[in-house]
């Protein structure tokens, strides 16, 4: 719901930070599983029960999950780099609600299961979205210039990264803090298919004889 706002605040320091980053020849790919290493780091850090220690490597994953997209901007993007992004983000996203239930599979157990359905649900809707709008060359840079199309949401990259902040700070709240995010992640993807209804009409792809 924020990413497209927040864009144009962030976007110029990132860009000129990932100029650094490329002229030092560290390439956007390295910083992509940079910031990977860093979030599983952040992850194990909430299993072995410390999240509040885990708040230091997650939001510098997510530094790095930015900076990988101004580094391919300041050198050469490649579809791989995209690729290799999103991949490494839905990794990133299912680890975290993966440590709290290792961490207390009792209390968190039923709540990060749903939390978990209701991200692999809407990661369904995002990228099957994505690869429609690029079937009928659909463009937007609204939330940066990317390799996928992104569409927006009730919740985007920034409302479940402040969602990974509270539940590191409020750790004994995070069975119904994940109920209600998991809830609101299910009726984003449901928008998010009423959308591709509406974009995507139903029509027949075969030749009238």
């Amino acid at each position: 719901m924020f990413d497209a706002r927040l864009r144009p605040l962030i976007d110029p320091p990132l860009d000129r930070l990932g100029r650094h980053v490329a002229r030092a020849g560290i390439g956007a790919d390295a910083v992509t599983l940079g910031g990977l290493a860093l979030g599983l780091g952040a992850a194990a850090l909430i299993a072995a029960g410390h999240p509040d220690w885990a708040l230091v490597p997650l939001l510098l994953s997510r530094l790095a999950d930015g900076l990988d997209g101004a580094v391919a901007r300041a050198t050469q993007r490649s579809d791989f780099g995209g690729y290799l992004d999103i991949t490494s983000d839905f990794l990133f996203y299912a680890a975290i609600p993966l440590a709290f239930v290792w961490l207390d599979p009792a209390a968190n157990g039923a709540a990060g299961a749903f939390l978990l359905a209701s991200f692999y649900f809407n990661g369904a809707t995002f990228l099957g979205f994505a690869v429609l709008a690029e079937k009928a060359r659909m463009r937007t840079d609204a939330r940066g210039v990317k390799s996928l199309y992104f569409t927006g949401g009730l919740l985007e990259g920034a409302e479940t990264i402040g969602f990974f902040v509270l539940i590191c700070l409020l750790p004994g709240w995070f069975a119904p803090l994940a109920w209600v995010f998991g809830t609101l992640c299910f009726v984003t993807a449901g928008s998010r298919l009423l959308l591709a209804r509406k974009v995507f009409p139903a029509a027949s792809t075969e030749e009238t004889p």
